[in-house]
């Protein structure tokens, strides 16, 4: 029978399944750093979803749209970052919850605008709270200054990646294309 041995360096504050690698490979590489923490950020938001029926789907459109309403569906999957296939998936569940109406317009009959409802747009009082709390929860006992240096540099981390992809002039298919 194997005698466990208390190690001083396990953060025993974080439940075991959510330390994973961070012990095991201290210093792995950033990717999974930003990984894991996107992961958390995530878990997070869905969490606080949940206390308000909204799937964390519509939450990257909501925002998009809280801010740009009236844009076409192009628009707005480009602000979202996903694509027109997901774009088009998710704003038909949410104009089935009352969330967002879609209107044709009328210089353009092909474009179609999308417009929050009445009840989409009420949800911007109620989520952006939750985001401001995770944010808070996020940064707990990090100084401002860190905080700022940190979005710094993952700005400007993001943006050479993007110069980098534009450099090698490939972009990545659908999904489902890739074997």
């Amino acid at each position: 029978m194997a005698t466990r041995i208390k190690d001083s360096r396990i953060d025993t504050s974080v439940p075991p399944g959510r330390r994973r690698w961070r012990e095991a490979v201290p210093n792995d590489r950033l990717a999974y750093v930003v990984k894991d923490l996107l992961r958390g950020m995530t878990r997070g938001m869905q969490i606080r979803l949940m206390d308000h029926a909204v799937s964390y789907g519509y939450w990257a459109f909501l925002r998009v749209l809280w801010e740009h309403d009236g844009i076409t569906q192009r628009e707005l999957s480009d602000y979202a970052g996903v694509t027109e296939p997901t774009t088009y998936s998710a704003l038909r569940a949410m104009e089935s919850l009352g969330y967002i109406s879609r209107q044709k317009l009328p210089s353009n009959l092909r474009n179609v605008c999308i417009l929050l409802t009445p009840e989409g747009r009420a949800l911007k009082d109620k989520l952006i709270p939750l985001a401001e709390e995770l944010n808070s929860v996020a940064i707990g006992g990090i100084a401002p200054r860190d905080v700022a240096i940190f979005r710094k540099t993952a700005i400007t981390m993001m943006k050479n990646l993007e110069v980098d992809e534009f450099r090698m002039n490939r972009t990545l298919p659908p999904l489902r294309k890739v074997g």
